[in-house]
């Protein structure tokens, strides 16, 4: 089962902070921050929204940094994805 998202809309699939720090401190998970890099799964066509032409920049496989405690978390398949507007995320890791 694959998520086609619309419009404006990407599927990212959250990639997991570090668990240990440089030091070898080892994090409990209420200690650790939520992951902010992701990976692109799947990008919406763009087009307009709210009267405005959307060119979707984002591709599928980039690595990204997205707001903390933006978009929708879902579980498809045993697999946790969050679909969120291009605009909630920050940036590209090259």
């Amino acid at each position: 089962m694959k998520i086609r998202p619309l419009g404006e809309m990407v599927v990212l699939k959250m990639i997991e902070a570090e668990k240990v720090t440089e030091s070898g401190i080892v994090l409990p998970g209420s200690a650790q921050e939520k992951p902010q890099m992701a990976e692109v799964i799947a990008v919406g066509p763009g087009g307009m929204v709210d009267g405005k032409e959307v060119k979707m920049e984002l591709k599928v496989g980039e690595k990204v940094i997205a707001r903390k405690y933006a978009g929708t978390e879902i579980k498809l398949e045993g697999e946790e994805y969050i679909v969120l507007r291009q605009s909630d995320v920050l940036g590209i890791v090259e």
